[in-house]
């Protein structure tokens, strides 16, 4: 995904949790046909082939097994713009549908054929993020199932991802609530984010939210068992912080006959409560997408000046007239990668992304001649085109409000039951007393 973990108005997180095991052909075709559970994080089960053999037939060897749990999510606050789309939720429907992230490296167990990988995937929306800074509460609720909307819209499968709203598993919260307690403060004044919000809307006018947002963010992760985190270079000190309150938790909780006697009782392993994330380097590349009024900047939702950003949403007429207003240069013909031409490469990155099947070679020879003025009415009708069936397909999901609903309630009761138990082992640890 080029997946950022945090933008101005912007999470995604791609954690990725597996458990190793054994499994059969047939159950390889179950899985890959999108059935969901079918490896547990507390072990594993041996699947047995269904298929009658005779004796002159050998049975079919089973293979080992690897469940790879994915969560990643985006604010619900303002319109869901093209970067949102491009840089991430299009990446988590080509994973859904390939098993593989642009951009990241296979490992040997992906290529190995003794090996069947299974994905688990969760899409959330992150309400409890967007409201880290002032929002408006009449908008929240719309905002997120629109949110949940435009997922499935883009190509999110909800018979084989699980579509979610974060408030809905509570454990979210919970934990983050048990995180803060164990992580120091200087940690936490020493991220760059809050650092910028805070100077730019004023410490009176930021709540603890923002400064805690990193925790929270940790215990996303940390609640799904992640061993890896796809990453940029942008993202490096948020999976810092959730590797370092990982190891500080299991430190001070995880250790010693106490511990063991505790779980003991609970009845579950004795291991550490968490899994420490290891950064997955995410290669350049992909949809990074710039504003439209200055191409040294991201497309952000923040951005008070709409004619930055064509949304998602945008009827044709409106993302016609964004493109043909927006910031160009003097220079003659179109080129990529030119570092006094951001804009230019900008939009020619807009223009590929939107024609996935066309190469490289293809567009440049295509444009390298093209005025401007030629070129943004080309740029404006694949664009418009790409959205198009997005748009069809959003409205006919938003109005069964109670399909909608239901994916959103099958999602987070799936979630809540990966969640509960992370939290359950994070509680024994900490020495809470459990009701069964």
């Amino acid at each position: 995904m080029k997946f950022s973990i945090v933008s101005s108005a912007m999470f995604a997180l791609c954690a990725i949790g597996r458990v190793k095991g054994l499994v059969s052909p047939a159950l390889s075709v179950a899985a890959r046909h999108g059935r969901m559970g079918l490896v547990s994080r507390e072990g594993v089960k041996l699947m047995q082939s269904t298929a009658a053999a005779s004796e002159e037939t050998e049975a079919p060897a089973k293979k080992k097994v690897i469940t790879r749990r994915i969560l990643s999510g985006v604010q619900p606050t303002g319109s869901l713009h093209l970067g949102n789309y491009l840089g991430a939720i299009r990446q988590w429907v080509d994973f859904q549908n390939t098993g593989k992230f642009a951009g990241v490296e296979e490992d040997e167990e992906d290529m190995d054929e003794n090996v069947e990988v299974v994905n688990e995937n969760l899409f959330c929306v992150v309400d409890l993020h967007a409201i880290t800074m002032p929002h408006d509460p009449k908008e929240l609720s719309e905002s997120t199932l629109a949110s949940a909307a435009l997922y499935i819209a883009a190509g999110i499968d909800p018979t084989r991802s699980r579509v979610f709203v974060q408030s809905h598993v509570p454990a979210h919260s919970e934990l983050a609530w048990l995180l803060n307690c164990a992580t120091p403060m200087n940690w936490l004044e020493r991220m760059i984010q809050f650092k910028d919000k805070a100077k730019k809307q004023g410490t009176d006018k930021v709540g603890v939210g923002l400064f805690t947002y990193p925790v929270l963010m940790a215990a996303d992760i940390l609640l799904y068992q992640a061993d890896r985190v796809p990453v940029g270079e942008d993202q490096r000190q948020h999976l810092e912080l959730a590797r370092d309150i990982t190891r500080r938790f299991n430190d001070m909780y995880c250790k010693g006959n106490p511990y063991k006697k505790r779980c003991k009782a609970a009845k579950i392993p004795s291991r550490p409560a968490f899994t420490e994330p290891q950064a997955m380097i995410v290669k350049a590349g992909g949809a990074r997408v710039m504003s439209l009024t200055d191409g040294t900047n991201k497309m952000s939702k923040s951005e008070p000046n709409d004619n930055s950003r064509i949304n998602v949403l945008d009827p044709p007429a409106l993302i016609r007239s964004k493109i043909k207003k927006c910031k160009t240069d003097e220079f003659k013909g179109i080129e990529w990668d030119n570092p006094q031409r951001p804009e230019a490469t900008n939009l020619l990155n807009i223009y590929a992304s939107v024609q996935p099947d066309r190469s490289r070679d293809d567009i440049t020879e295509e444009v390298k001649d093209l005025t401007w003025g030629e070129f943004k009415p080309l740029l404006a009708e694949a664009v418009v085109n790409h959205l198009e069936p997005i748009q069809k397909k959003y409205e006919e999901v938003r109005a069964d409000e109670e399909y909608l609903l239901g994916v959103l309630r099958d999602g987070a009761h799936s979630a809540n039951d990966i969640a509960s138990r992370t939290l359950r082992s994070a509680k024994v640890a900490m020495g809470f007393t459990l009701l069964d």
